[in-house]
C-alpha cells in the first residue's frame, strides 16, 4: 500500500526533472548565456569582420579572379600575399592558409580556413585527442590541434621572423575558423612560448581570433591567454558548445544538462572555447527573424558556453559566411551610433585608453575567480569529460601520470598574490605587466 501511495510523488518528481531538461534544452537560449557581459565597443571589435574576409579568402583559388568573394569584395591586396598553402604543400597536416602582410592596417596576418567536411585529413586532426592526453603549460590541449600548431610553427616561422623583423612596428595576428581556430589558438599559444623563433616578439604585439572554435584549451589556459586570445561567437553556434569528439556529443546533450557546473570546473582536464569571447546575438527568444546583432564580450570563468541550445540555426550560425555578414552589420552599427554621437578625437582616444584598462581589469579579475574555484591541476577521475578518457593507453598517457601527481587538496590551494606573482611583475615605472 505504502508503494502504491508513493508512486503519484515519484511520477511529479520524474516530470518535475523532465521539465528540467525541456526547459534547458528546448527553451534555453544562446541570448542567456551573454546576457550579463558588457557590449563590446567599434574600436575592438573592428578587426573581426575584416579578418573573417581574410579567412574567407583562402577558399579560392585566384584572388585575382575570385568566385566566392562577399558583397564588396574581401578587401584585400593580391600583391601583399606572402604565400597561400593548399592541401597538398601542408600534406594534410592543417586545412590551407594563407599569410597577408596588411600593411593597411600595419598586421602581419596567417589566416587558417575551416574544417573541410571532403578532407579525412582534417577529421584526422579534429578526432586525434583524448580527455587529458597532452599538457601544456600547466594546464590541457587538444592534442591533434597541438600537432597542426607545431607543425605549422616549424614550416612558417622563418617566414614569420622575416616579416617580424622588417616590419617592427606591425602587430602578428593569427586568425582562423572552425578547425583552424583551434590551429591558430595554440599556434598562439606555442608561439608564445616560443618568441625566439618569431625575433623574440613582445606578448603585446601577438594576438589571436578564433572564429566558431572548437572547445581546445583548458580554464585556466582559456583564462591565462585571454589578454592575447579572442573568440567570436555567433549566437547558437554548436562548435564551441560541445565535445569534437562525436561519440561524446550525445552525452552533451543529455548527461551535461544535469551535471553540477561546479563539478565541471573542477575537472581541469575539460576543454573550452579559448581567451576573451565575442557572443553576436540576433534573434530573441519566441521571436521570428533576425534582430539587429548586439556584441557582448567577457572573460567568463563560468558560464562559458555549457550547454548546446537546440535551435535550428546551430549549424548555419557556424558558417562563416554568416559570421562575416552579422560582424560587419554590427560593427556598422557600432560605428553609426558613434557617429551620431558625434565623439571628438580626443575623447575618442580617452576612449580607447580606458577600455585597454577595463580589458586589464577584467582579464585580473577572471584570474582571481578562477584562482578561487581552486581547480587543480592534477588529474583527476571523472565520469564525464570533453573526450573519452584514457584507459591507460595512448602516447602521453604514462608521461602524464608521472609528471603530473595526485596533490592533496591543501598543496593545490594557490592564493591570489602567489598568482599574480607568478603570472606579472613591475617595470621600471612601478606599472604591473606580464612576463615575458
Amino acid at each position: 500500500m505504502s508503494i502504491v501511495c508513493g508512486l503519484p510523488l515519484l511520477e511529479c518528481v520524474y516530470c518535475l526533472a523532465c521539465a528540467r531538461w525541456v526547459w534547458k534544452k528546448c527553451l534555453y537560449t544562446a541570448g542567456h548565456e551573454s546576457e550579463n557581459w558588457g557590449l563590446a565597443t567599434a574600436e575592438e571589435f573592428q578587426p573581426i569582420p575584416h579578418l573573417c574576409r581574410l579567412i574567407l579568402s583562402v577558399y579560392e583559388e585566384d584572388l585575382r579572379n575570385p568566385l566566392w568573394a562577399p558583397p564588396g569584395g574581401y578587401g584585400i591586396n593580391p600583391d601583399w600575399v606572402i604565400s597561400n598553402k593548399n592541401y597538398e604543400e601542408t600534406h594534410g597536416m592543417v586545412p590551407p592558409y594563407m599569410i597577408y602582410l596588411d600593411h593597411d592596417n600595419a598586421d602581419i596576418v596567417l589566416a587558417v580556413r575551416g574544417l573541410n567536411l571532403a578532407r579525412e585529413s582534417d577529421y584526422a586532426v579534429l578526432l586525434d585527442n583524448k580527455l587529458g592526453q597532452t599538457k601544456f603549460d600547466g594546464g590541457y590541449v587538444h592534442n591533434g590541434l597541438l600537432k597542426a600548431a607545431e607543425w605549422l610553427l616549424d614550416a612558417e616561422c622563418e617566414v614569420l621572423r622575416e616579416l617580424v623583423e622588417r616590419n617592427p612596428n606591425y602587430t602578428l595576428t593569427f586568425a582562423g575558423h572552425s578547425l583552424g581556430a583551434g590551429v591558430v589558438t595554440l599556434l598562439t599559444m606555442v608561439a608564445v612560448q616560443n618568441k625566439d623563433k618569431l625575433q623574440n616578439i613582445e606578448r603585446k604585439r601577438i594576438r589571436c581570433y578564433a572564429i566558431a572554435p572548437s572547445r581546445c584549451i583548458s580554464l585556466n589556459l582559456a583564462v591565462r591567454y585571454a589578454d592575447i586570445i579572442n573568440s567570436v561567437v555567433l549566437q547558437d553556434d554548436f562548435l564551441p558548445r560541445t565535445t569534437t569528439a562525436l561519440e561524446d556529443v550525445f552525452k552533451s546533450l543529455f548527461w551535461e544538462t544535469c551535471t553540477l557546473e561546479e563539478k565541471m570546473l573542477k575537472d581541469p582536464r575539460r576543454l573550452y572555447a579559448p581567451g576573451r569571447l565575442y557572443h553576436i546575438v540576433e534573434r530573441k527568444p519566441f521571436r521570428f527573424g533576425r534582430f539587429p546583432p548586439v556584441v557582448r564580450t567577457a572573460v567568463p570563468v563560468d558560464g562559458r558556453f555549457e550547454h548546446i541550445v537546440l535551435s535550428c540555426n546551430v549549424t548555419s550560425d557556424h558558417a562563416i559566411i554568416w559570421i562575416e555578414k552579422e560582424s560587419q552589420k554590427a560593427l556598422d552599427l557600432m560605428l553609426e551610433r558613434d557617429r551620431i554621437m558625434e565623439i571628438p578625437a580626443k575623447q575618442r582616444m580617452e576612449r580607447q585608453e580606458s577600455l585597454a584598462r577595463e580589458h586589464t581589469e577584467e582579464y585580473k579579475a577572471a584570474l582571481k575567480r578562477a584562482a578561487a574555484l581552486n581547480v587543480p591541476q592534477a588529474h583527476s577521475p571523472s565520469g564525464y569529460g570533453t573526450f573519452t578518457g584514457t584507459d591507460g593507453g595512448g602516447e602521453n598517457s604514462g608521461r602524464l601520470s608521472e609528471e603530473v601527481p595526485v596533490l592533496s587538496s591543501r598543496m593545490r590551494r594557490e592564493s591570489w598574490d602567489e598568482l599574480v606573482r607568478r603570472l606579472f611583475q613591475r617595470d621600471d615605472s612601478g606599472q604591473m605587466v606580464l612576463r615575458p
